[in-house]
């Protein structure tokens, strides 16, 4: 297959974060030709039951893998195209850069060029749970080209991530006798109004961290006074999140419990001469794989302003450019 063939083909096989299987088979199978015939390896990496990392690598020791995610967000829907875009679920987050990898791969090997791996990791947009893995198997990686949309600049840093629940409780009654309850959702309100005030840092390259208030659930009926209530908090870091954090459990008060789910703190990455760069607001794999697999560079084509969106796609002209942009990457750091 072409790679808008490729393409199209990862985009129809839905793998929803969990539901990683049937692509990760299908990269398995779609490879072990490129591994036979030059004299490759390759591995299915169980991390949960039927979820599997897929790592292949030509050479004696993998120095740079080329690594991205096998999982989309919900909704699927199929793939179409026309003469500008590809597009469907994943199209830029991030099926297309699979497909882009595995033929950047293709022509290193027809050129006779060793040393290299690719990996493709489950888990990414829920909890990086495939990375998390790949980071406590390291396999002697120098360096990792991370995939994900950066209009195919090498990205100079990227935000991290901090979320949280914040857990209100009450007491239920008859709404006719406010009185005798105790609001849940007046309290969960009440917090959150705090947190919207809570001064948030900015960094010189990576620009303001930002608060978003995810969802809001709670209460049982019109007229019940609500006993429990939940808000979901995400914040993007442009540090380590330690500040934040701070200003977070302070504002803990009795029948509000603040608890923090997730922390990654923001990266800075590597640059290349001869590549335009950007810094992306969002969070990747990186973080999750630490040191493990080498010096961190992030790249990828298309844009993440349409990503997780029902507008998904990738331009093609940018899908074929990444091709060459992620196999002369490979070469000039082999050669480092």
């Amino acid at each position: 297959m072409n790679v808008f063939e490729l393409t199209r083909k990862l985009v129809d096989i839905e793998s929803i974060t969990p539901n990683e299987k049937a692509v990760g088979d299908f990269v398995f199978d779609y490879l072990q030709p490129m591994v036979s015939q030059y004299g490759g390896n390759i591995e299915k990496i169980e991390v949960e039951p039927n979820r599997n990392n897929i790592f292949a690598w030509w050479g004696d020791t993998p120095s740079v893998t080329l690594s991205t995610h096998l999982d989309t967000v919900p909704p699927f829907f199929a793939s179409r195209e026309d003469d500008e875009f590809i597009w469907g679920r994943g199209a830029c987050d991030v099926k297309d850069i699979i497909a882009s990898m595995i033929h950047a791969a293709q022509q290193l090997l027809a050129e006779g060029v060793r040393n290299f791996g690719v990996l493709f990791v489950v888990g990414e947009e829920r909890n990086s749970a495939g990375a998390y893995h790949a980071g406590k198997h390291p396999r002697g990686s120098k360096y990792i080209i991370n995939g994900e949309p950066t209009s195919n600049k090498l990205a100079l840093g990227s935000k991290g991530a901090l979320r949280y629940e914040v857990i209100a409780s009450g007491r239920m009654a008859h709404s006719a006798y406010p009185e005798l309850g105790d609001s849940a959702i007046l309290k969960l309100l009440d917090v959150l109004q705090k947190i919207r005030g809570i001064e948030l840092p900015v960094h010189e390259k990576l620009g303001p961290s930002t608060l978003n208030i995810g969802t809001i659930t709670g209460g049982r009926a019109p007229n019940v006074i609500p006993d429990h209530a939940k808000a979901e908090l995400f914040f993007r870091l442009v540090d380590d999140g330690n500040a934040t954090a701070a200003a977070m459990q302070a504002l803990a008060t009795p029948g509000v419990e603040i608890k923090e789910v997730l922390r990654i703190p923001a990266v800075h990455l590597g640059s290349m001469p001869g590549f335009d760069t950007c810094v992306v607001a969002y969070t990747t794999d990186i973080p999750a794989f630490g040191t493990a697999w080498g010096q961190p560079f992030l790249l990828g084509p298309g844009t993440i302003h349409v990503a997780h969106t029902s507008e998904e796609r990738i331009s093609k002209k940018e899908l074929y450019e990444s091709v060459g942009l992620y196999a002369g990457l490979v070469r000039t750091l082999l050669k480092s």
